[in-house]
């Protein structure tokens, strides 16, 4: 059980989040958590932090939803979906054989094709994927 009002965390499996768990990838069922004052702060914490893969926000908020999707700088960005979706699978583009928050991909010669950058925009009611 926490007690206290988040500065005095009460629990042996809780810590306050340091500077490097910002920029730590874990890959393990660890959190770490910012309780921001605003949508302004969200976005930025994000864009200068986050991985670029994959980000949600879960709103009733309209205007909200749609600041987030536009402003944050991920390959893909959802609203009310959980990012487990970030799968070629469940894109439809068959077997993943890898992953890339580069914003170019190409080497060699190019043309329009390979310049162009994708941003998925999804838009969901809580699903998650099981």
């Amino acid at each position: 059980m926490l007690k206290g009002n988040g500065s005095r965390l009460k629990s042996p499996l809780l810590r306050k989040a340091k500077e490097a768990d910002w920029t730590t990838e874990y890959l393990d069922l660890i959190l770490s958590v910012r309780v921001v004052d605003s949508l302004d702060q969200a976005i930025e914490h994000i864009n200068h932090y986050g991985s670029a893969h994959s980000d949600s926000i879960v709103t009733k908020n309209d205007e909200s939803a749609t600041r987030f999707l536009r402003e944050v700088d991920s390959a893909t960005v959802y609203h009310n979906a959980s990012t487990r979706f970030t799968d070629g699978a469940e894109f439809g583009m068959g077997a993943e054989i890898g992953i890339s928050t580069d914003r170019i991909h190409a080497r060699g010669p190019m043309a329009l094709e390979e310049l162009t950058t994708y941003k998925y925009l999804i838009h969901g009611s809580g699903q998650v994927r099981e």
